[in-house]
């Protein structure tokens, strides 16, 4: 079979990494790259002993497909273009500045027949890989995301750097619509806000609240599910995992990472109260979500983070940071 050609426009942090694991992948061709740091990009290729284009243009002349890691600002008009040319995209998040972009994005998708798929890299987390084939009704959501201050992703705002995983997060985890959001935010250091709070409500009854900050001290990256009788506490930053839950199944046969913590008199039954911590799977995130975006492409896979998906996770950042502005 022949190899999909990829190309990288953005070779800052992260397209630098998707690079490096881009190279390393037996099943792809790495035609070269693109930046507007004409230097930075010449560094990088020579390195990888790839080609460092000149402009976009010519790169995308020369591929099947594209990962655009370039600044949030640039993501349309380079996504566009791409598009237009018929190549497949892979856009680090979030997918435009603007939801109205995303949607013009998904309609020129549309019409071309090619794939859009984005990276919203928590849902490769290995915890939350962990739980997906767990009942899931999560009831209430409480997630905390707090980062050290870094110069390099002050072009958004936390809400759209940081906030947007657990937005996505939140989205995947409850099947049902929006009814309300009351957010707040702050900003210390830069033009944007640096820390902001939303709580968001369902029409199913479902409640989130998300935090975000990038001005602490010590990073934290940890949601907590609540639902009807189970609590899941996810550890994204090291990778692990918690589960408290309750169960009256009499034939209920516990893995050996589960401990009974007690029981509960309910009526004429007994429920008793386990606590486990699942062996947790590591692997790389970036690399499993870039095999996931050659699978789409070659073999029809269905797309792991589609458009649909991380527009409406940026709609919601955006009315979020509309209130948190206000306030």
């Amino acid at each position: 079979m022949q190899k999909i050609k990829i190309g990288i426009i953005g070779v800052g942090h992260l397209g630098s990494i998707h690079a490096k694991i881009w190279k390393g992948n037996p099943n792809i061709e790495l035609i070269g790259i693109y930046d507007t740091d004409i230097d930075k990009a010449k560094k990088l290729a020579n390195e990888l002993a790839i080609i460092s284009y000149d402009s976009d243009a010519e790169l995308l002349n020369q591929v099947d497909a594209i990962t655009i890691a370039s600044p949030t600002v640039t993501h349309y008009e380079v996504a566009i273009k791409a598009l237009e040319m018929n190549k497949h995209c892979f856009i680090e998040k979030p997918i435009t500045s603007t939801y109205s972009e995303a949607v013009q994005l998904i309609k020129t998708a549309e019409s071309k027949n090619v794939i859009v798929q984005v990276g919203h890299i928590e849902r490769f987390n290995p915890a939350i890989a962990s739980i997906k084939d767990r009942e899931l009704n999560p009831m209430f959501i409480e997630a905390h995301r707090l980062s050290q201050f870094r110069p390099r992703a002050i072009d958004v705002s936390v809400i759209h750097d940081l906030m947007i995983h657990d937005i996505d997060l939140m989205l995947w985890l409850i099947k049902s619509e929006v009814k309300s959001i009351d957010a707040t935010g702050v900003s210390v250091i830069t033009d944007t806000v640096d820390i902001a709070n939303a709580r968001i409500k369902f029409e199913n009854g479902a409640v989130a609240n998300l935090t975000a900050s990038r001005l602490s001290a010590n990073p934290m990256r940890k949601m907590r599910i609540f639902q009807k009788d189970a609590y899941i506490s996810i550890d994204l930053g090291n990778q692990e995992l918690e589960v408290f839950h309750i169960s009256s199944d009499e034939n209920y046969n516990p893995s050996k990472a589960t401990t009974m913590l007690g029981s509960i008199a309910d009526g004429l039954k007994n429920k008793n109260i386990y606590y486990e911590k699942p062996e947790v799977v590591k692997y790389n995130a970036i690399e499993e979500e870039q095999k996931s975006f050659i699978d789409a492409i070659t073999s029809k896979s269905p797309i792991a983070v589609d458009a649909y998906s991380a527009a409406s996770a940026l709609k919601i950042a955006e009315e979020i940071s509309s209130q948190a502005n206000l306030k």
